[in-house]
């Protein structure tokens, strides 16, 4: 830097602008009388100053310090011939701005060249003493005023050195408060002068990387060359953003090199700027960022992972199948299927041997599924006991179900789990991939082939097909139009008569109440909307409907001819299940004025199973009602001789498939004449189910069993239709067997 800078630097650090300057001599008092009593007498005083000069010198010879400084002859009459010239202004003036920058030159000189202020101002004090013996030869206190001058300026040496020492110290605390708060924060500092290509680092940064600064270069090469390749593009475009004005600050993450080859993450943060001769630098820190790249690390792992099984998760999944959809685009790039398994009956492990040991099912299960898989394919665990498999690079679509035989294989093996031996299967969809594919349409399509393989029968695999699709929709539309059935009064109850077996003849003696649903000209089959009605737990206020229309109506058919006539409801495990169930049956027998005897409640032996101690409880205070209690389908269950002895049942009723076989099958003939004969044995009715024939008639009279039902008596039929056959059987007739004889029977 140039002396001219310099001088222009340390006079704005000063604050001498005009205004200050005035202010300053305002507050001398200075008047433009005074320099023209200066300048009136300066050419008298120049003799005075040569001897001021002279004695100034002979005076600092006796001091160790200025002494060597003017040993040198030629630097002797240097300094001399300057310090006159400059005494010699004092006079002259003028006191204009250059006085003013003259001054601070002389200063600055002084400053550079360490001559303490002690000196400069011992120099003032005997220019005075001096100019005061010339001016005043014979003043009688020219002694006195000399020894004030003495005590005048040791005193300004005094107050100038504390004010210098005292910014000394705050400078010298300020540094050490930086220093220390380095050290605190642990990071390097760096320099780098843009033009000039030269980086300081210090000591600190240099250690991060376990080298010395001797062992870097004094160029920006010594840095970059160390950054990690992948990092240096988007530090150099953060550099250039940052000087270019675009971003306020450097604030970049990357990773350098360190002595042994291993990365380091760090975070540099700079700051630019020009300095006085206009060049370009930028000055930062550097902090080792490598534990909370870690943190982030192990956080962003953890998200996307499952903690029990390791498995990745949902997120992760779909990041998966983000990438293989982008690839399938490609040229060049083969077959991709998403297999959807879920375990079967997961669910009974849980609650019978506790969550812990189902936890250790799942850990088990997810090592052999992924046994099964090749090093590029992704097994991930979607959620509960649902695991999602991503096949990639297939020589053809058909190789995922090869994968999928595998592993439904793999599960055959018993798995030895907290001292008990447990066999588990799953259910697997099967979904090809397609580029145009949307990651959730695959899941949704694996998703209702798995559904297919569960309706199938569990413990195999199905693939999607656009047949799954429209028939997805159908019901999706179903359920939503069933949600508001109830209030549009869709639902109808149709009544199948049973009737008992007399020699030679047969007689009506009640009906079944079953639930249709008639959506505007269609009649949904049964099997279509219970099953929803169940799981929404809509069935219950349903329920409640049939009940309450089944005893108004068989009341109804009571008081108008049929007093004998006795109804039968089949009972849902959901409304089994309910409180206040036996309280609002007894006011829907109390509202229809229905004896609560000519009521009979059909549940089933899954029913009985659920939780047979609050069952038993609500089916006695149902008995105790006097509702009759009926075990349909029995036989095709798990058919416990227990559930006859222990629940109070009135009725048991044999199921069709049984019926449906006599007696040309003899398997079924023997079957059904045991059910029949244990029913009997236990003082139970005994219904059959599902009648077609005549020689299902003299079959279950051969058998004694006297109670009947099926389409060889009638089909199920509205309320209206019914009534007609009641009215034939007033008149003396029969029911009508024509329309119904031969039908084979639909699903009830």
């Amino acid at each position: 830097m140039n002396s001219g800078n310099a001088l222009e630097d340390l006079m704005r650090h000063m604050g001498l602008t005009q205004s200050e300057i005035l202010g300053r001599t305002a507050l001398l008092d200075w008047q433009p009388s005074d320099a023209q009593r200066l300048n009136a007498v300066a050419e008298q005083m120049n003799d005075a100053q040569q001897r001021f000069v002279e004695r100034l010198y002979d005076h600092l010879r006796r001091f160790p310090g200025p002494a060597t400084l003017i040993s040198d002859p030629a630097t002797l009459s240097r300094l001399a011939h300057s310090q006159l010239d400059y005494y010699q202004r004092l006079w002259h003036g003028p006191y204009d701005d250059d006085y003013v920058a003259s001054r601070v030159r002389i200063g600055l000189i002084h400053q550079r060249a360490s001559i303490e202020m002690k000196w400069y101002l011992a120099g003032y004090r005997i220019y005075l003493d001096e100019m005061l013996h010339t001016l005043f030869p014979q003043h009688e206190h020219q002694a006195l005023f000399a020894s004030l001058l003495k005590v005048v300026f040791f005193d300004m040496t005094l107050a100038i050195d504390t004010y210098s020492s005292a910014q000394r110290q705050a400078l010298e605390d300020s540094e050490a408060r930086f220093a220390r708060a380095l050290r605190g924060a642990n990071d390097g500092i760096w320099d780098w002068h843009i033009e000039h290509d030269r980086l300081y680092v210090s000591e600190r940064w240099a250690s991060m990387l376990d080298l010395s600064r001797d062992n870097l270069g004094e160029g920006s090469l010594s840095w970059f060359s160390r950054v990690h390749p992948d990092d240096l593009p988007g530090l150099r475009q953060a550099i250039d953003a940052h000087v270019s004005g675009a971003n306020a600050l450097l604030h970049h993450e990357y990773r350098i090199r360190r002595a042994n080859g291993d990365y380091l993450w760090v975070q540099a943060r700079g700051v630019a700027e020009i300095d006085s001769s206009g060049q370009r630098r930028i000055t930062g820190s550097q902090t080792d960022i490598s534990a909370r790249k870690t943190v982030e690390q192990q956080l962003r792992h953890a998200a996307r992972h499952d903690p029990l099984t390791g498995l990745g998760n949902r997120l992760r999944l779909d990041e998966l199948l983000q990438q293989c959809l982008q690839q399938l685009g490609k040229t060049g790039a083969r077959e991709a299927a998403l297999l959807f398994v879920d375990l079967d009956r997961f669910k009974l492990i849980n609650d019978s041997l506790g969550h812990a040991c189902g936890d250790q099912v799942l850990v088990e299960v997810s090592r052999r599924l992924r046994h099964c898989l090749r090093p590029g394919d992704h097994l991930c665990r979607f959620g509960g006991d649902e695991f999602v498999v991503l096949l990639t690079d297939l020589a053809c679509a058909d190789d995922a179900e090869i994968v999928a035989q595998r592993m439904l294989d793999c599960m055959h093996t018993p798995m030895h789990i907290a001292d008990q031996v447990l066999v588990v299967s799953a259910s697997i969809g099967i979904t090809a991939l397609q580029p145009h594919n949307a990651s959730q349409d695959a899941l949704q399509a694996a998703d209702l082939a798995l559904y297919q393989a569960k309706q199938a029968g569990k413990a195999q695999f199905a693939r999607f097909s656009a047949e799954l699709q429209v028939s997805a929709h159908y019901q999706l539309e179903l359920e939503s139009a069933l949600s508001q059935a109830l209030e549009r009064n869709e639902f109808v109850l149709h009544y199948q008569p049973i009737c008992r077996l007399e020699q030679g003849s047969t007689r009506l003696v009640g009906v079944e109440a079953l639930l249709r649903w008639q959506r505007g000209d269609t009649l949904v089959p049964p099997l279509d909307f219970i099953p929803s009605l169940e799981e929404s737990g809509e069935i219950i206020r349903v329920g409640d409907w049939v009940l309450a229309q089944a005893c108004r109506q068989v009341r109804a058919w009571q008081l108008s001819g049929q007093p004998h006539l006795h109804c039968a409801v089949n009972l849902s495990s959901r409304q089994l299940r309910q409180d206040d169930f036996v309280l609002r049956l007894t006011e829907i027998l109390l509202d229809s004025g229905l004896p609560p005897a000519s009521l009979v409640l059909e549940i089933t032996e899954s029913q009985l199973l659920e939780d047979s101690t609050a069952t038993l409880i609500t089916l006695r205070a149902l008995a105790n009602l006097g509702v009759q209690l009926a075990l349909d389908d029995f036989g095709t269950g798990y058919s416990s001789l227990g559930y006859l002895k222990r629940f109070p049942l009135n009725i048991l009723k044999v199921d069709k498939s049984f019926i449906g076989g006599v007696p040309g099958d003899a398997e079924l003939s023997v079957i059904s004449r045991a059910i029949i004969g244990l029913g009997q044995s236990l003082g139970l009715e005994v219904i059959a189910e599902g009648v077609e024939s005549p020689e299902h008639l003299d079959f279950l009279r051969g058998q004694g069993c006297q109670l009947a039902q099926g389409y060889w008596f009638s089909r199920p039929c509205a309320a209206h239709e019914l009534q007609v056959q009641f009215s034939r059987l007033a008149a003396g007739g029969y029911l009508d067997l024509a329309a119904s004889a031969g039908v084979t029977a639909e699903a009830e």
